[in-house]
C-alpha cells in the first residue's frame, strides 16, 4: 500500500496554487509545510497535502521529468471527478481526457484525466465497485 510520494515541480508557488485547487474538490484539503533542514543532511523542503489525518502528496522544487510520473486520486463520486477536472483546467492543465467512462478499463471506472503545470499526468477516479453501494 502507498503511504507517500513526492513530486519534483518546477514553481513551488504555482504548484501549491494548482494542486490546493485541483485536489479540494476530492476532499485533499490538509496541508502542512517540511523544512528540510528538520530532516537528515540534503532533506528538501516539502510541501504537503492529504487528507483524514494523512499526508501522503508531496511537492518539492527539483528537476521536472515530465510525463515521467502518473498520480490517479480517488474521487467519491462522478460529481467529484467532474469538479476536479474543471478546477484543474481553470488553473491551467491540459486536458488529457474529459471525464467519461474508461470502458478499456472496467464497465463502471470513471475517470478525467490532465497534465498538471510541469508535464506531470494526473488523473481522477471513480470506481463504484471500491465504494460502499
Amino acid at each position: 500500500m502507498l503511504d507517500h510520494i513526492f513530486l519534483s515541480v518546477s514553481d513551488i508557488a504555482r504548484s501549491i496554487r494548482f494542486y490546493e485547487e485541483a485536489l479540494e474538490p476530492l476532499g485533499i484539503t490538509a496541508r502542512l509545510d517540511y523544512d528540510g533542514k528538520d530532516g537528515p543532511p540534503g532533506h528538501p523542503d516539502l510541501k504537503g497535502f492529504g487528507a483524514n489525518g494523512r499526508m501522503f502528496f508531496w511537492l518539492r522544487e527539483g528537476v521536472v521529468q515530465g510525463q515521467a510520473v502518473h498520480v490517479g486520486f480517488i474521487a467519491q463520486s462522478k460529481a467529484d471527478v467532474e469538479a476536479a477536472y474543471a478546477a484543474a483546467m481553470a488553473q491551467g492543465a491540459i486536458d488529457k481526457g474529459p471525464p467519461g467512462a474508461r470502458l478499456h478499463y472496467a464497465p463502471n471506472y470513471y475517470a478525467a484525466n490532465v497534465l498538471d503545470p510541469d508535464g506531470y499526468s494526473l488523473e481522477f477516479v471513480y470506481k463504484n465497485w471500491q465504494h460502499a453501494q
